[in-house]
């Protein structure tokens, strides 16, 4: 017979204490965190992400000691940010994004999303003259008629080929754009935190491309930090584990997600969208699916 699970709480105090037993020096002295810069993007971008990460710390920290968080200076593509997570003695020791089965192999996950998950709501680029056609659309069976713009090795192409959605790849990002308004592809698929900002940015170039207001695709795609796989990574991990259940029973991963992702949550209307769920084909069996505290739900917000 299997034990009764216990109460989250106990969890929580246990995944504390375990973590203390096991980093007697990590209170000694501070834990030193680095995260990256990231080249090519508005590093506003990711200021959700490292407050998430700092919050964590902090509500570890009576338990644990202190910290020292800080980004390198050196701004790097993503390839490299991986690259020097995996060095044994690399200048950062943490970095979040969206999972996939290369990066949970690689690195240490932290299985709570960060974001609740919503890096996996998907709205369209598309040409306004095609705003009857996409409006039209009630089943995954109707989206298949229309051909998706991805960048190429994108995590995302795979996800679309398995549900049957045709896939036009691109070999750099600005070109999707114009790809998109001359009729290489239909509909280009785009997260929630980027679209906005993406669509403003283009206006004067291409006036008649707008945002898709009546759809939304879901595939699970949670948004995890990751450490490295070393002794010093799984301290950090279970310290970041502790930090993180903390803030999602107390509310304050749900109190920084509605602050930060409310506003463009209410301006895209995802509550009123018909959504098409995707098979969770990035899913590994240790995705909490089962925790739906974790994961944003638009329809539950109706």
């Amino acid at each position: 017979m299997k034990p009764a699970p216990l109460p989250r709480r106990s969890f929580i105090l246990g995944s504390l204490a375990a973590c203390s037993a096991l980093g007697g020096a990590l209170a000694a002295e501070p834990v030193r965190v680095v995260y990256p810069r990231h080249m090519g993007v508005t590093n506003s971008r990711y200021e959700y992400d490292w407050l998430v990460l700092r919050t964590a710390l902090e509500k570890s920290s009576a338990a644990l000691g202190p910290f020292t968080m800080s980004q390198l200076d050196e701004a790097m593509s993503p390839r490299r940010v991986t690259q020097e997570l995996a060095l044994p003695r690399g200048r950062i020791n943490v970095l979040a994004r969206g999972t996939s089965r290369e990066l949970e192999r690689d690195f240490l996950p932290v299985r709570i999303p960060i974001d609740k998950g919503l890096l996996g709501f998907r709205v369209f680029l598309i040409r306004a003259a095609d705003l009857p056609r996409f409006a039209a659309v009630r089943t995954l069976q109707d989206l298949r008629r229309f051909r998706a713009g991805q960048g190429k090795d994108w995590v995302d192409i795979d996800i679309l080929h398995a549900a049957g959605i045709p896939v036009v790849e691109g070999s750099y990002f600005d070109g999707l754009f114009s790809m998109l308004m001359v009729g290489r592809f239909d509909f280009f698929s785009r997260g929630v935190d980027e679209v906005v900002l993406e669509l403003e940015e283009r206006r004067a170039r291409y006036p008649h491309m707008v945002i898709e207001p009546t759809l939304l695709l879901h595939y699970p795609l949670p948004r995890y930090l990751f450490v490295r796989r070393d002794a010093e990574g799984e301290r950090l991990a279970k310290r970041l584990r502790a930090g993180l259940e903390t803030m999602v029973q107390d509310g304050t991963l749900n109190a920084l997600f509605r602050q930060h992702k409310g506003p463009v949550i209410e301006q895209l209307n995802l509550e009123k969208r018909r959504l098409i769920a995707l098979p969770a084909t990035l899913a590994t069996p240790e995705t909490p699916l089962n925790r739906p505290e974790l994961w944003y739900n638009p329809q539950a917000e109706r």
